[in-house]
């Protein structure tokens, strides 16, 4: 596919923050693309909500982002050794469309924190939360990014091309697993 829809999810709210920054660089460095990045603002999961209106508009939105992406890249910090409360009421949300909109879609996961372990285990406790999902959540190569408030230049971009040329081999296989 020479010019794939690619979605990309950041957990983290924040303005500046770093894996927001990571997942522009991850778009960057998949290439050619049409790219969009979601909006997290959605209201907490509440089935009495979901009873009264059915998803939210800003849910709607959301997963009708998800059908129409050949694939996604997920970005989350790593809160407490989990994946940030946001990330998840979006998934919790996500999972009450049928049929289930990230099924087969081929996903890369990438972290960043300003911690020494740049998310592992936010990476881990991901992988874990997609399981009901039926992504294609791609195995590797892991990208995780250590002491990120120092790992981007001033231009956005990561500072050390090591950690650049890991970020392109995920994008690679996410381009390969799109087809």
């Amino acid at each position: 596919m020479s010019n794939p829809k690619i979605l990309g999810i950041s957990g983290s709210l924040r303005r500046e923050s770093r894996n927001t920054a990571l997942l522009r660089e991850a778009i960057r460095l998949f290439g050619d693309c049409d790219a969009e990045i979601a909006d997290l603002r959605l209201p907490l999961y509440d089935g009495d909500l979901e009873d009264r209106v059915g998803l939210p508009d800003e849910v709607k939105r959301l997963v009708a982002q998800i059908r129409a992406a050949d694939g996604i890249i997920m970005v989350t910090p790593e809160y407490n050794k989990m994946i940030p409360g946001v990330l998840k009421n979006a998934l919790d949300w996500i999972s009450r469309d049928t049929p289930p909109p990230m099924k087969g879609k081929p996903l890369a996961i990438l972290s960043a924190s300003a911690g020494g372990t740049g998310g592992e285990v936010a990476q881990f406790t991901l992988r874990h939360a997609l399981a009901p999902f039926g992504a294609h959540v791609l195995q590797g190569p892991a990208v995780v990014i250590p002491g990120s408030d120092d790992a981007f230049d001033e231009t956005g971009r990561l500072a050390d091309p090591s950690r650049e040329k890991f970020v392109a081999a995920l994008m690679a296989n996410l381009r390969e697993a799109i087809g």
